[in-house]
């Protein structure tokens, strides 16, 4: 079955750290460009970072440059984003999902279900 599970959510207070996991299954995974996305209530979804295929290039938005690295391993065919320093605004349901052709396209074609992660004293 083609298919994303996140797992590695939580609650933590601010400062704190969460890995989160994607395992990926049903596909080729080390030929697909990998992306985190999260949703926070009441807001539109918003992208997170995004890694090539090999994992040579990563990207992230601003306001988590610095805090979260996202990586992969393709021998286990799973994804990572491991996030540092973490604060209120980062509450949010986060999705990993499959590029379909390039991460520059922001195009993705298959998600999994989400983790919630909570920020909060």
């Amino acid at each position: 079955q083609v298919q994303l599970v996140e797992s590695g959510g939580g609650m933590v207070q601010p400062g704190g750290s969460l890995r989160l996991s994607c395992a990926a299954s049903g596909f080729t995974f080390n030929v697909y460009d990998m992306t985190w996305v999260r949703q926070a209530p009441g807001k539109g979804p918003e992208w997170v970072s995004s890694i090539t295929s090999s994992g040579g290039r990563t990207y992230y938005t601003d306001s988590v440059k610095g805090r979260f690295t996202i990586s992969r391993d393709n021998a286990r065919s799973t994804l990572y984003l491991q996030m540092n320093s973490l604060k209120s605004e980062d509450t949010a349901l986060y999705y990993c999902a499959r590029v379909k052709y390039d991460i520059s396209s922001g195009e993705c074609d298959l998600w999994g279900q989400g983790t919630q992660v909570t920020v909060s004293s």
